[in-house]
């Protein structure tokens, strides 16, 4: 097989100040007198796996698993405390949806500005233009401020703009969980298009059955480890059952 992404011995470990430090004055005189205690939290510990070219590739876990802090790794966004990623191609992040939206501009001019913050040239955008619009289905809004928008408006552009290109990765973080059941089935198929013509899909979704039903494979994180890589159905079954478990456990409490 041939491996788009490579994840090898993947490590991530934020500090976090001991003490409450209220401004930037405040924050420079502690540091230049070594006066700054940090605790250490480590988010993701010696994670390695690969994912092969055209495969739907799912990563569930439950909250602080460490899930979106191992996407925004891969997609570049954040560097590794240590180990490595290897990618292959052009990388498409749907991870914050709309980051770099200006609530002030337009739609319209929300297109190019977040456009080119994801890397597209204005030549492209001015040609992808009226299909980023007519998949959004906001032609009636798009000259109306971003900020009269609903955050399933926002959404809709949001990723009608990213998934506007054919990308090697396609790296999809709880994308289908906003807006409304027509605009989901939407992102599923277009999502399904791309696989079609060979992209590559990393899906995180707290959706067990959206996971179980579009991937082939799943690697379960548990507090920043690797619990399980494996078939979807069965990794999905287990971290069903897991689930189950510690809802009785608590309802016993």
């Amino acid at each position: 097989m041939d491996p788009i992404l490579q994840v090898r011995e993947v490590s991530m470990h934020f500090r976090h100040a001991k003490q409450k430090i209220t401004s930037l004055k405040e924050y420079l005189i502690k540091q230049s007198k070594r006066q700054i205690e940090y605790n250490e939290f480590v988010a993701l510990q010696d994670i390695s796996f690969t994912v092969d070219r055209g495969e739907l590739f799912g990563i569930i876990g439950l909250n602080g698993a460490g899930k979106s802090t191992l996407l925004k790794i891969i997609a570049g966004i954040l560097k590794p405390t240590s180990g490595k990623v290897i990618r292959k191609g052009t990388v498409a992040p749907l991870i914050e949806l709309g980051a770099g939206f200006n609530g002030d501009l337009s739609g319209y001019e929300n297109i190019f500005l977040n456009g080119l913050l994801l890397g597209y040239s204005k030549s492209y955008l001015r040609e992808k233009l009226d299909d980023i619009i007519a998949f959004s289905e906001l032609q009636d809004f798009i000259h109306v401020p971003l900020k009269n928008y609903s955050s399933g408006m926002k959404a809709r552009l949001g990723f009608s703009i990213a998934t506007s290109i054919q990308p090697d990765l396609l790296i999809v973080d709880e994308v289908l969980a906003v807006g409304d059941i027509h605009f989901r089935k939407k992102c599923e198929s277009r999502i399904k298009e791309m696989i079609g013509l060979g992209t590559t899909v990393l899906f995180v979704s707290h959706s067990i059955g959206q996971v179980e039903k579009l991937c082939s494979r799943v690697l379960w994180l548990d507090q920043g480890r690797i619990k399980e890589i494996g078939e979807a159905k069965h990794i999905c079954r287990e971290f069903k059952s897991m689930k189950k478990i510690k809802k009785r456990k608590n309802t016993v409490l």
